[in-house]
């Protein structure tokens, strides 16, 4: 199976892409989704949390309050560090059972892991192709403005404490531009699908 990472920035457009690798036929791990799994309700993730950082990390409904976590942490190293220690084991152990039993059901297949932080984390060599996907800091922006109801402000905090485009588009072995245009969009994922798929019919 060939196993391909999926990144870019906050506002780039990575859901959009996925889509449209999921609607060719592949499979996909979305690290976003697992890491609200791991600390749902009941879950030991989530009582690692709230014995972390406070019962003020949990929601009234009690569920984690991810605007209230991201608060306690966003700005603080540290904080941030003690979060990912425990949500990140967690997650990784999710990953790699999903990726197993990807690879047994369809040897030949492509694995998607949408994963906003390669870069970040330093696991790009966890993978055996890296496709970024890139926009310009201006539609970055505008997207977590009007999209996501951001100030401007925040959005662009957000955008500076990933690496810069620059550095992800180093660990690139292709790059999906996502500027607006849904037919360039298609045009291009179309077009790494057919390399995709080329790669790993190689590996079988």
């Amino acid at each position: 199976m060939l196993n391909v990472g999926l990144t870019g920035g906050i506002g780039a457009g990575k859901s959009e892409v996925t889509r449209r690798f999921a609607a060719l036929g592949a499979h996909i791990i979305d690290a976003d989704a697992i890491a609200r799994e791991v600390v749902k309700p009941g879950t030991p993730g989530l009582a690692a949390v709230i014995a972390e950082f406070g019962p003020e990390v949990q929601a009234p409904d009690g569920s984690l309050d991810r605007d209230a976590t991201a608060a306690k942490v966003f700005s603080d190293d540290d904080a941030r560090a003690r979060l990912n220690g425990i949500v990140h084991p967690l997650i990784g152990e999710r990953v790699f059972a999903m990726l197993a039993e990807y690879a047994a059901a369809d040897p030949g297949g492509i694995l998607v892991n949408d994963v906003p932080l390669i870069a970040e984390a330093g696991v790009a060599e966890r993978y055996d192709v890296i496709v970024v996907v890139d926009a310009p800091v201006d539609v970055q922006l505008d997207r977590l403005v009007r999209l996501r109801g951001m100030t401007r402000e925040a959005a662009q905090a957000r955008i500076d404490v990933q690496v810069s485009r620059e550095q992800r588009l180093a660990l690139a072995d292709y790059v999906i531009e996502n500027n607006g245009d849904l037919a360039l969009l298609d045009a291009r994922v179309n077009e790494v699908w057919a390399e995709l798929k080329a790669r790993a019919a190689r590996t079988k």
